[in-house]
């Protein structure tokens, strides 16, 4: 849509909350409320160190990623079966599709459940049901791609993919995750060569805390399709150019960038900076149960804080659909879907 209809500023919190989306940067095990915590805790007999539901959400007071990493994996404790696997993507999906999320391409760790004696189809057939059953009931399609974690070694993440290939038809790419500071993405290169050689979709997380140099490797060594996080960028003119021209998009995380600090406070964001560069810029939760808001919470206070327009509104939306790994009848589809909505409000 090259003429978005002037939008009164009143209007844009319901036009950001009906209008269809792609979810690009979700990390499943975020998703995992302390309500939920405590019921799989229950029912599988695990012992938290809290006490209650608010003394969990009380201790999500992040100083910086690894501050996060610390409870996150302690959370992640108590998804032991299957079901458990199904459960927390289920309630994701239910919450994407009130969001209006119509696409989700959703990451996963599988170390950090294997390392814990859950079997890797434990950890894929519970996900990947909930994803089936999403396109069924909720109207929602979604995917999946294993996170390599990259405080671990690459020779345990080539252990992982031989572990994950006999599944490969449930999950349809690679992203690198984790504490990024100290573990650049050449550390993998490898790894993702072999993940091209089998067709597999490749992303990484880059830019988020680490240096933009992280950036440039990810692009020229690990040769990923989508940088996550990636506002690093912004620092380096000629890799801004480079992320235009080549439309690499970056999958954005506005609330889990301020509570990890990455950024003082949400008007001093730069994703005006990215879209207005002209780069494939999205938004996206990443953790949104820890970082305080779902995809439309994302939206809603980044354009409370920032200005942002109708205009910037429809453009981050098509993005999404543009950075998305479906086919492209499906993205045309779901433009003309978006158009739809922004015809309404004309």
């Amino acid at each position: 849509m090259t003429n978005v209809p002037t939008i009164p500023a009143e209007r844009l919190p319901e036009l950001l909350q009906r209008m269809p989306k792609a979810e690009l940067h979700i990390h499943i095990e975020g998703s995992l409320e302390p309500e939920l915590i405590f019921e799989m805790a229950q029912r599988n007999g695990v012992t938290l160190p809290y006490a209650s539901v608010d003394d969990l959400r009380r201790a999500y007071a992040f100083t910086n990623l690894q501050s996060f990493l610390d409870i996150y994996y302690a959370g992640a404790s108590v998804l032991i079966t299957e079901r458990d696997f199904h459960d927390m993507a289920w309630a994701y999906l239910r919450k994407a599709r009130a969001d209006n999320v119509v696409h989700a391409e959703i990451f996963f760790d599988p170390q950090t459940h294997t390392a814990r004696g859950v079997a890797m189809e434990t950890v894929i057939n519970g996900l990947h049901r909930a994803c089936t059953r999403a396109q069924a009931e909720l109207g929602v399609t979604a995917s999946l791609i294993l996170c390599f974690l990259r405080h671990l070694s690459e020779a345990e993440a080539f252990e992982t993919l031989e572990q994950a290939l006999p599944l490969r038809d449930k999950f349809i790419g690679v992203g690198l995750d984790s504490s990024e500071v100290g573990h650049p993405p050449e550390k993998f290169a490898r790894v993702f060569a072999r993940c091209r050689e089998l067709g597999l979709h490749l992303v990484a997380h880059a830019g988020e805390e680490g240096p933009l140099a992280y950036v440039w490797t990810a692009l020229d060594l690990l040769k990923v399709e989508r940088v996550d996080h990636g506002v690093q960028s912004s620092k380096d003119p000629q890799l801004m150019r480079r992320l235009a021209q080549d439309r690499i998009p970056l999958t954005v995380c506005p609330l889990s960038n301020l509570k990890l600090c990455v950024f003082p406070n949400l008007g001093q964001h730069n994703i005006r900076h990215l879209l207005e560069a002209g780069l494939v810029a999205t938004v996206n939760s990443d953790d949104p149960a820890y970082f305080g808001g779902y995809m439309n919470e994302n939206f809603t206070q980044t354009f409370a804080a920032t200005g942002l327009s109708a205009q910037q509104a429809w453009q981050l939306a098509n993005n999404s659909f543009e950075a998305s790994f479906i086919a492209p009848d499906d993205k045309r589809r779901l433009r003309d879907r978006l158009d739809a909505v922004f015809a309404e409000f004309g």
